[in-house]
């Protein structure tokens, strides 16, 4: 299916600082630019979640890490090339994020995205893009777009068309802490 037009709507409403509801490479998520506090802070509230509790970004490319966090540790991409589910990486030393998009000890969450949608909106957004499940805080996360709670549908300024009738099952990312010595804390499996 194709998803220009999708991505060409997404990407106006990311440079208004809106909300997207769109498909990842795991599940359904709401999104904005992750550069803009304004526009995650709309995000927290649509969740209802507090802001102490940090969300995944989601980039294009591994070079694409090194503009947004400081002096990452290269092994890490070897150890993604061998991972064969969507991985999150949380990295020390975030910079160039949306302030209240960085957690208390400085660090990020990020996930490179191998998805062919998503790669395309980043790609022609040229900046880094918020990923959280389409849910409110504390409620189960959608397996499917038919299973997003229509609060989350209104609340969005645009919701992506494309993979709508998707009935493949999805789940979130693995989500792992790269610790200064090479080594890996598996935080979700």
């Amino acid at each position: 299916m194709n998803f220009t037009d999708d991505v060409n709507k997404c990407l106006q409403v990311l440079q208004d600082g809106g909300v997207i509801l769109y498909p990842t490479d795991t599940v359904w998520g709401l999104g904005c630019d992750a550069t803009n506090p304004e526009a995650v802070q709309k995000i927290y509230q649509v969740k209802q979640r507090e802001e102490s509790k940090s969300m995944i970004v989601l980039l294009a490319e591994e070079r694409d890490v090194i503009k947004y966090v400081a002096q990452p540790d290269l092994r890490v991409f070897d150890y993604l090339d061998e991972t064969t589910r969507p991985t999150t990486v949380i990295y020390k030393g975030a910079i160039g994020m949306a302030p209240n998009l960085i957690a208390p000890d400085g660090s990020i969450a990020i996930r490179i995205v191998k998805d062919d949608f998503c790669r395309h909106l980043i790609k022609r957004l040229r900046k880094p893009l918020v990923s959280t499940s389409a849910n409110i805080s504390g409620q189960s996360t959608p397996v499917f777009f038919s299973t997003i709670d229509p609060a989350i549908i209104a609340a969005a300024d645009y919701v992506v068309q494309y993979r709508q009738d998707d009935t493949r099952t999805a789940q979130p990312s693995a989500v792992i802490r790269w610790n200064d010595d090479g080594t890996v804390t598996e935080l979700r499996k």
